[in-house]
């Protein structure tokens, strides 16, 4: 009698699909409990709010060197613009990571979708909520300003927070975040809260929305070393996945550190500022961290260092421009 000669076949190895809508969730999750208030709060990831809040902050102290009386109304309404689309944002990556894949072998805090304790749809819905959220802010703004044009920049804004990790080709999947994350989360966050406030952009705008920037990208930067290895396997193909570990740390570096150089010049006209240098404490920890990890973990530690430091640098320059 003839042996069979079927074959097993192996198990296909699962490549991420470029477009999130058709790519799968985990089907290995860590935890298969239903997802309670504390796991909804924790994917907000409230440690990179202050990221979100640092270039209104500094805008705001920018406005007041022009205008010496406080546009509170505007002023919140920029904030809430910030805050929402840094908490919607935080649930997108939840959403479009997650059934792509990215996350099945997490090393930071568990996401909602790649652990399957939440439907996918409603971390999407979450999200949407806050990028509505962030809109209507945007457009009370433009409506008391009369700046409409403006709406095409937050739209811009919007757009560029969905594609980080969402659609077909994501631009955080092709090591362009960083420069996203600079240009809008930095520059226009910060400008921008100045000219609706004050009808213009000051240099010292500019120059705090490089700082808030380069902050933001250190942030990155650090929360994308932890994860290089389940990227780089992910095929999720970050900044620091194309460049390695010991450039990343070098990079990381030099964003932290850049900006107390443009501290030191600011300095020059607003003596309070010299206040902000207290910073380079805090940070000597975040780099030391990052140079000498053992564990992935510990660079959650840098992220959250590097980015309490952004809102309090943020505050000693508010002070500065309005001491």
């Amino acid at each position: 009698m003839a042996a069979s000669t079927r074959k097993k076949k192996s198990p296909a190895r699962h490549r991420p699909h470029g477009n999130p809508q058709k790519a799968h969730v985990s089907r290995d999750p860590a935890h298969t409990a239903p997802a309670t208030f504390g796991d909804w709060f924790g994917a907000a990831r409230l440690r990179t709010l202050p990221l979100a809040v640092a270039p209104v902050v500094i805008g705001t102290g920018a406005a007041l060197i022009l205008d010496h009386e406080l546009h509170w109304v505007i002023a919140l309404c920029c904030l809430a613009v910030a805050v929402a689309i840094q908490i919607g944002v935080n649930y997108a990556n939840d959403y479009s990571d997650g059934i792509r894949g990215t996350d099945d072998h997490r090393v930071g805090p568990a996401r909602l979708t790649a652990s399957r304790r939440v439907a996918p749809q409603a971390v999407l819905t979450v999200a949407l909520v806050f990028f509505g959220i962030a809109a209507v802010a945007g457009i009370a703004i433009v409506v008391r300003t009369g700046h409409w044009w403006m709406l095409a920049v937050g739209a811009v804004c919007l757009l560029a927070a969905w594609f980080y990790t969402g659609g077909k080709r994501p631009y955080g999947y092709a090591g362009l975040g960083e420069v996203f994350v600079f240009v809008l989360f930095g520059l226009v966050a910060t400008a921008g809260t100045t000219f609706v406030q004050v009808g213009q952009v000051l240099d010292e705008a500019w120059l705090g929305g490089t700082i808030a920037g380069l902050f933001a990208c250190a942030v990155l930067l650090a929360n994308n070393l932890r994860d290089i290895d389940q990227d780089r396997l992910a095929g999720k193909r970050t900044l620091t996945v194309r460049i390695g570990r010991r450039a990343t740390q070098v990079l990381f570096t030099l964003f932290v550190l850049v900006p107390f150089a443009i501290i030191v010049v600011l300095a020059q006209f607003y003596p309070f500022a010299w206040l902000a240098l207290w910073a380079l404490v805090p940070i000597g920890c975040a780099i030391l961290i990052v140079w000498t990890y053992r564990a992935a973990r510990e660079l959650v530690v840098a992220l959250s260092i590097t980015s309490l430091t952004s809102l309090a640098v943020a505050g000693l320059l508010f002070w500065a421009f309005t001491g």
